[in-house]
């Protein structure tokens, strides 16, 4: 009895505190065929090596998320196995393209910690870095999760809010060493929008709608090594429906972006991020982009895009709002994702 673990609690956090986390993982391409199995990804630069090759890198990328989501993945256990919410993200940056062969690891360090006033739960944040087999970062990002209480009756740490930047300067941005986009193939791309035809302020409708499967977003979450319990058992939801992963959902809304942003090659930067509302099998999620920023990068031929990227459910996005009269998001939301992204200039 002994020998099992039930998780952290809230209690169980200090201000400070790094973790380790557990399971160092090889990707191969077979991360990459079951990601483009469970999303409608067709990004030609996670898809070609000779794409790739052809774009100055040495081979093609695993899909950034899909790393992503592999970092994530190993905090589970260790940061939000007792959470009853994943709340949000900031200070997202991709630092190194991951390839497959290369194993991740991650570590996170605890940044703030805040009990909520109901007293059985409290927020806890975590600034976490994935690794690859040569100690380089990959991937270093923020996000606090709202985290169970052991015994509401324990007395609260003082509370320790960070203060996240709202935004990736875009002089923060990560060009991968080599990309070149000045021989770009926009045919073999699959779409004849360059970084030049996107304006600030422009709405991108992305048309396509898929249906969540309870099989795929089970798949999804065993895939990453995610083990949060609301995603696989109803009694850590009360009988109620598991919820559908959030990366799930980014994932997902990220594929369906293709049709509109096609070139938008490579995931620089999260921003910041908030899962909205939650997501079940048997809703169909659909997705609209908006153009928030543009910025020149240090390599002539490649841009970066910065986007708001938003999840809708059960009703498509054509001209689906953000806000309620309220200010709070519409009913229906369920994903708000500001980005950046690296996609070829004219």
């Amino acid at each position: 009895m002994g020998k099992t673990d039930p998780g952290r609690f809230f209690e169980d956090y200090r201000v400070g505190e790094e973790i380790v986390h557990a399971t160092p993982r090889t990707v191969t391409e077979g991360d990459r065929a079951l990601y483009t199995a469970l999303y409608p990804s067709r990004f030609a630069l996670a898809s070609s090596d000779e794409f790739a090759r052809a774009c100055g890198l040495p081979r093609a990328p695993l899909d950034d998320l899909a790393a992503f989501h592999v970092v994530f993945g190993k905090t589970v256990p260790d940061i939000s196995l007792n959470a009853v919410a994943n709340l949000g993200y900031a200070e997202g940056r991709f630092l190194l393209p991951v390839y497959p062969g290369d194993t991740l690891s991650t570590v996170s360090e605890v940044i703030g910690l805040r009990e909520n006033s109901n007293g059985r739960t409290g927020v806890v944040w975590v600034r976490s870095t994935g690794y690859n087999q040569r100690a380089e970062a990959v991937i270093r990002y923020c996000r606090w999760v709202m985290v169970k209480k052991r015994d509401a009756a324990s007395p609260a740490p003082a509370p320790v809010v960070p203060d996240l930047a709202g935004a990736v300067p875009a002089g923060d941005l990560v060009v991968p060493a080599g990309l070149d986009f000045s021989g770009y193939d926009a045919p073999l791309a699959g779409s004849a929008h360059f970084w030049d035809d996107y304006a600030t302020g422009e709405r991108i409708d992305h048309v396509d709608g898929v249906m969540l499967e309870e099989a795929e977003h089970m798949m999804a979450t065993r895939l990453w090594q995610n083990t949060a319990r609301v995603h696989f058992d109803p009694a850590a939801r009360a009988g109620q429906p598991r919820l559908i992963y959030g990366g799930h959902i980014i994932s997902l809304a990220r594929g369906l972006s293709f049709n509109g942003l096609g070139n938008a090659q490579l995931v620089a930067a999260i921003n910041g991020g908030a899962h909205t509302a939650p997501c079940f099998a048997g809703d169909t999620v659909y997705a609209w982009s908006e153009v928030l920023d543009k910025a020149e990068t240090a390599t002539p031929s490649v841009g970066a895009l910065r986007l708001r990227l938003v999840a809708v459910k059960n009703r498509p996005a054509q001209d689906f709002p953000l806000r309620a009269p309220d200010g709070k998001h519409a009913e229906g939301v369920v994903l708000d994702f500001d980005y950046w992204v690296l996609m070829p200039r004219r």
